[in-house]
């Protein structure tokens, strides 16, 4: 059911340039393809699955097991609310959220394994088993079954133990915590569960944000990481084979921004959660660290990733940008995002809703990518209607990211 009710939000959500997109590259036929089950809630038990529904009022809700269980916390931003009484600071305060799974048990799913070689036509021989072996190891947060009614306590920097969770339908918990401990703005904290073995990707980052600064909001793929979003081959193989890429020039560009603007940072992408594994090291290695927010999309289902990355982004992208707006309405926002998905278009929309609150938009124009060929996503006509009514300093595309080093600059005097 809640597989259904998410494909059905995103086909609703669907745009005209989406589902160009997605009608060129024939997305339909390759999801059809792939394994749309490869994990069971069936493995779930009733008392969890019913008490999944309740979410945080669960009373049958249980700690997670280190023997049998598994919890990802998810880096944040802490923010104080903007008060009507400026000389009456908030307290920090933050949304925490953490994702509950069951350990691997022994499964195999060699053939969801076969089939993306497959799709991806890997011939036999050495090259594919060492291939096999990468998507394996990549494919393992899709086919874990999620554990809900599951809560875990974590501590805080100023040494208070709070509850996380429990975790609901999609064995994801989502809660604000008030009166953080006090950092100076763009400090970070690392914020541990209470048992370590509980958390095989290492405890959350806490990022603190003052009210005023500047904000940086950027897309992820094939903005400042190679994925080709406009294919289906082209992420399939991204994700699972190849090692995962930084756009040429984007971190020695994002290091300037660092450098010149000292932003808070949040990475935003239509990608499911289950790459969160996948995409958090990749982004400390080559960009200023920061919050990643990702899709809470159905979970063991590859159909379901392509088109998370693909159906409706134009609609989750602005309402995750709309949310940090609540946060901090009184940050300078840069954003950063490229022509293959509704960036533009997304873009657009806050500018014209916050008027005043986007300072600057740059666009990566994609010409690497066979699919975006014969298409008018480049083209300045699409630009000029996605910031239609926003003057044109504040946005801008570019090829080479060292055409953007002299607009940043401009950007310190603001």
């Amino acid at each position: 059911m809640d597989a259904a009710m998410d494909k059905e939000r995103q086909v609703m959500e669907e745009t005209h340039t989406e589902r160009e997109t997605r009608s060129a590259a024939d997305f339909t036929k390759m999801e059809e393809l792939l394994p749309t089950h490869i994990g069971s809630r069936w493995n779930i038990s009733f008392l969890d699955n019913m008490g999944s529904f309740l979410s945080t009022l669960n009373p049958m809700a249980k700690a997670v097991n280190p023997e049998k269980e598994e919890v990802w916390l998810l880096d944040n931003t802490a923010y104080r609310p903007v008060h009507i009484y400026p000389h009456q600071p908030q307290p920090f305060q933050a949304r925490f959220k953490a994702a509950y799974f069951k350990r691997y048990t022994g499964k195999d799913w060699s053939k969801a394994v076969a089939s993306i070689a497959d799709t991806l036509g890997l011939a036999d021989g050495e090259g594919r088993a060492q291939a096999e072996k990468t998507i394996a190891h990549r494919l393992k947060p899709f086919v874990e079954t999620i554990a809900p009614a599951r809560y875990v306590n974590i501590k805080l920097p100023d040494g208070t133990v709070e509850k996380l969770g429990p975790g609901g339908r999609s064995a994801v918990s989502q809660q604000t915590i008030i009166s953080i401990q006090d950092l100076e703005d763009g400090e970070s904290a690392e914020i541990p569960a209470t048992n370590l073995e509980v958390t095989p990707h290492g405890p959350m980052l806490t990022h603190f944000a003052e009210p005023e600064g500047w904000l940086m909001v950027s897309d992820i793929d094939d903005s400042i990481k190679i994925t080709m979003t406009p294919s289906p081959i082209g992420i399939l193989r991204s994700t699972f084979v190849s090692n995962p890429t930084p756009i040429a020039g984007m971190p020695e560009l994002y290091a300037q921004i660092a450098t010149s603007l000292n932003p808070t940072w949040f990475y935003l992408s239509a990608s499911p959660y289950n790459l969160y594994p996948f995409l958090r090291p990749f982004l400390h290695q080559y960009y200023p660290k920061g919050t990643t927010i990702l899709r809470d999309a159905s979970w063991m289902d590859l159909g379901g990733f392509l088109a998370s990355l693909t159906q409706g982004t134009e609609t989750y992208k602005r309402t995750r940008i709309e949310e940090i707006h609540t946060w901090l309405p009184k940050r300078k926002v840069l954003c950063v995002g490229d022509s293959t998905q509704t960036d533009p278009e997304a873009y657009g929309d806050i500018c014209r809703k916050y008027k005043g609150w986007v300072k600057a938009v740059f666009i990566r124009k994609v010409t690497d990518v066979a699919e975006m060929k014969d298409t008018d996503k480049n083209s300045e006509k699409r630009f000029e209607k996605a910031f239609r009514e926003v003057p044109r300093k504040i946005w801008r595309t570019f090829e080479d990211p060292q055409e953007l080093y002299e607009a940043v600059e401009q950007l310190k005097g603001m």
